[in-house]
Parts: structure tokens; C-alpha cells; sequence
């Protein structure tokens, strides 16, 4: 899972971060208000974990934004305030969650994984573009009903082209989706190409049509045109 954590307490956000990313996941973190909004109207998460007090606003506000972009996001809010008022507050505006400081670590990982579950489960499940279909519960790709496998790596960038097809895909924000912050620290997106070169290989030698065009000096576009 993809998964911002909005946090400004240093030591507390580091655990969060690490803990969630030794469990598989991809992490992005953030500790002010701004910044996190910057993050969620450019890229898409599976779940956000949101700090209510910020120095620079108010996490509700935030949480109101979230939901203005009518995105599928699970959200569960981490916070010191313990009031009914707070978690009804929250609650009804969107979260799906709502877990009081301190917590064990374990516990914010089951309820994330909670709600990915619920909205998988209410959701289709599957991604079907043309003979290619993603199973994102069985983590599998088929071309034409033969399963090819993938890296995971490649698995979730496949996906990220599939569900934004026909938008050209920078570089930097594949690499961004697939390694969340250690995106940062890579001298250059060639390994981008690589995965991608990988990924129509795979897909070409399993009887799939190639959909991956370059745009010259940005990046890709996943489309039939």
C-alpha cells in the first residue's frame, strides 16, 4: 500500500514511517499542513494517516480537502485529543478511523489494513484494460486469461499506468509512486526505463499489445492510441 503519513512530531513520525515500511508499504511523510496538501491534489495514496494539530493548520481542514478531491482514500486520523466530540467530528467527515496517541504500532497497521480491505471489498475489485486484467486483492496480471508475473516493483507501476492510461506519467512521479520518498535520493530515473522496458516484455511476449509510448524529455502514457 501507498500510505502519507501527516505527523510534526519528529521522533513519532519516524516510527510510524518506519514500522509501516517494514511491513511492505510504501511511505511518504510529511509534518505541515501545506505540504501535505501539495502531496494529495499530485499523487494518489491508499491510505492517509493524519495528525489533527499541525503548526501550520488544522488536521479537519485538511481532512475536508481530502474529501473535496473525491478521491478513494482510507484515512485514519492519529490524535492526542480524546473528546467524543473530536471523533464524531472526524468521523463524519470522512475518516474511516480514528485511534488515540499513544498506540502500539501493530494496532495503526491492522486498521489500516482494515480499511483497505473494506474498501476493496466494496469496491470491483478487478482492472481490466483490453486483454489485460489486475486482480489487486490476488496481487496477479493476466493477458488474455495466461498470468504473467512481475516484480513488485513492476506490479505496482504496471498499475499505476494502467489506472492513469491515456495521462503522460513523469519520471519522477513513477518513481515517486513505486519508492515514495527514497525517490529523492536517486541520481537519475533511469531505472524508470528498466522496470518499464521489463514490463512491456513481459506483457508483449504474453500475447499483449504494446501501450507504452514515450514522451519525449517527460516521461510515458499507458494508452491503446
Amino acid at each position: 500500500m501507498k500510505i502519507l503519513i501527516v505527523e510534526d512530531e519528529v521522533s513519532l513520525l519516524k516510527s510510524i514511517k518506519d514500522y509501516l515500511t517494514h511491513e511492505g508499504n510504501i511511505c511518504e511523510s510529511v509534518s505541515r499542513f501545506e505540504t501535505a496538501r501539495q502531496k494529495l491534489s499530485l499523487y494518489d495514496y491508499d491510505c492517509v494517516v493524519l495528525d489533527l494539530m499541525l503548526p501550520d493548520g488544522e488536521g479537519m481542514q485538511l481532512l475536508k480537502y481530502i474529501k473535496s478531491l473525491h478521491k478513494t482514500y482510507g484515512v485514519v486520523i492519529i490524535s492526542a485529543r480524546n473528546a467524543l466530540e473530536d471523533k464524531i467530528t472526524g468521523l463524519n467527515l470522512g475518516a474511516d478511523d480514528y485511534l488515540v496517541k499513544p498506540f502500539h504500532m501493530s494496532e495503526l497497521n491492522a486498521r489500516i489494513a482494515a480499511i483497505i480491505r473494506r474498501k476493496d471489498h466494496n469496491s470491483n475489485t478487478q482492472i481490466i484494460f483490453n486483454e489485460i486484467t489486475i486482480d489487486p486483492l490476488a496481487k496477479t496480471v493476466t493477458v488474455n486469461d495466461t498470468e504473467v508475473y512481475f516484480t513488485r516493483k513492476e506490479y505496482n507501476l504496471l498499475v499505476y499506468f494502467v489506472v492513469n492510461r491515456g495521462k503522460v506519467i513523469s519520471k519522477n512521479a513513477a518513481a515517486e509512486h513505486i519508492w515514495g520518498d527514497d525517490a529523492d535520493m536517486a541520481n537519475s530515473f533511469d531505472f524508470i526505463y528498466t522496470h518499464i522496458k521489463n514490463i512491456r516484455k513481459k506483457l508483449l511476449e504474453a500475447g499483449s499489445k504494446d501501450y507504452f509510448h514515450s514522451v519525449y524529455g517527460v516521461g510515458y502514457r499507458f494508452t491503446a492510441e
